[in-house]
């Protein structure tokens, strides 16, 4: 396992990151401890998290996902070699049932890092992420910006950011992140912060063979000011392991169980999803090793989070942490690219 420094900070994080929101949902707990217990085995020190998990998100298992983690804390005793994210859920239909208020007031904020730090039987979470922006804006698979409801938001980083830091000061968290965030927001919170309000280290947003559209502002962004990107979603639901191809509808698998989600099984995904096929093939890879290979090695990804259902994804998941691609594969990859760029958001 390779590892990079969380940004502005000496704490390293494996290149791979084992994403978790699928415990409690597809995967039991005892699924989830044996899942820590191999990628703990491999070399993966950092987990990803979220009060919202497990994905889709119902009021009976909401939380479920940090519980699971906290018991196997308890179980292994490990909590001190895990670097852990979790992150607060922010303003949307699908969030009511966590809190009445679901923005990222003091109040708000206040409870779901208490409520997480329950949840997950520890006192501290080393990267916490706010889920999405509070205001409303192009993300989770939305292409451009709707000037009429932007304007139903008031600036509030030094807010957002003044009731974070005092978990700060706590102990409670050591460190801060954003997630689906635009360059906009992520420039609009790195100015505000300061002596007394803490600067974000990360950034966690969708990256993959389908979706780099990261690549457009928040790129440079995340170069210059050292905001590393903790890409999520880089087999875009599944789809990019190939075993949607063709039509197939696998059993248990997310798309089949949840054919909502469907960001990434447009027409021109799927003709993406075969050149990317056959050119993994002539190079002796599988279309996941291709896939996430790609996205482990790019300059601005600190760690690739990665998810599975079953021990077979895992193993095949991380094992790509040791595979780097040629500069012929890349160029293939990048021509494919310029003739179907980012089918998906």
């Amino acid at each position: 396992m390779e590892y990079n420094f969380l940004p502005g900070s000496q704490i390293k994080v494996s290149k791979i990151c084992l994403g978790t929101m699928t415990w409690g949902r597809q995967n039991s707990e005892q699924e989830g401890h044996d899942q820590m217990d191999y990628a703990f085995e491999q070399g993966v020190n950092f987990f990803d998290t979220a009060e919202l998990y497990p994905i889709p998100p119902r009021q009976e298992e909401q939380g479920d996902t940090e519980r699971f983690i906290g018991t196997w804390f308890k179980k292994s005793n490990r909590r001190d070699k895990i670097i852990l994210a979790s992150k607060i859920a922010g303003p949307a239909a699908f969030t009511k049932h966590i809190r009445t208020d679901d923005s990222y007031s003091k109040k708000s904020i206040d409870t779901a890092v208490e409520n997480s730090l329950k949840r997950l039987q520890t006192d501290y979470i080393d990267l916490y992420q706010l889920h999405w922006p509070e205001r409303p804006t192009n993300f989770f698979g939305k292409r451009g910006y709707d000037f009429k409801r932007g304007e139903l938001w008031k600036e509030n980083f030094e807010e957002v950011l003044d009731a974070l830091h005092r978990h700060v000061q706590k102990g409670n968290i050591r460190y801060l992140g954003l997630s689906n965030e635009t360059p906009w927001g992520t420039m609009g919170f790195l100015n505000a912060a300061g002596p007394e309000r803490p600067r974000v280290r990360t950034i966690q947003n969708p990256y993959s063979l389908l979706n780099r559209t990261f690549e457009v502002g928040n790129a440079e962004v995340s170069h210059r000011e050292e905001v590393g990107l903790l890409a999520y979603s880089p087999l875009a639901f599944g789809v990019l392991s190939g075993k949607y191809r063709q039509g197939v509808k696998p059993e248990k698998a997310r798309l089949t169980l949840f054919p909502h989600y469907d960001r990434y099984s447009s027409d021109p995904c799927k003709k993406a999803v075969e050149l990317y096929h056959d050119l993994a093939e002539s190079n002796d890879l599988t279309l996941t090793q291709l896939a996430l290979a790609f996205v482990n090695d790019r300059p601005f990804v600190t760690s690739n989070i990665i998810g599975a259902t079953n021990l077979f994804q895992l193993k095949e998941n991380i094992g790509t942490a040791s595979i780097h691609l040629s500069d012929e594969i890349l160029e293939a990859i990048n021509e494919i690219h310029e003739s179907i760029p980012n089918p998906s958001t």
